[in-house]
């Protein structure tokens, strides 16, 4: 298997506009995010059911602030 193959496929949201974006990617099992600005930082890495639980809170609207601040 070549190096490249064995990289993590890091993908960003549909909506990110610019390059200030979070990615993620599966490693070793777990998901794992980043800061696209700093693809060398720092990782926050989540099990996967952990992962499906914000996803479903994302999708329900629960990190919807009262007052959003654009």
């Amino acid at each position: 298997m070549s190096q490249a193959r064995d990289l993590p496929r890091w993908r960003r949201s549909t909506r990110c506009e610019a390059v200030a974006c979070v990615e993620v990617a599966v490693i070793d099992g777990a998901i794992a995010m980043r800061d696209s600005k700093v693809v060398e930082g720092q990782l926050l890495c989540f099990s996967v059911s952990a992962w499906r639980e914000f996803l479903t809170g994302v999708r329900a609207g629960e990190f919807e602030a009262a007052d959003p601040v654009r």
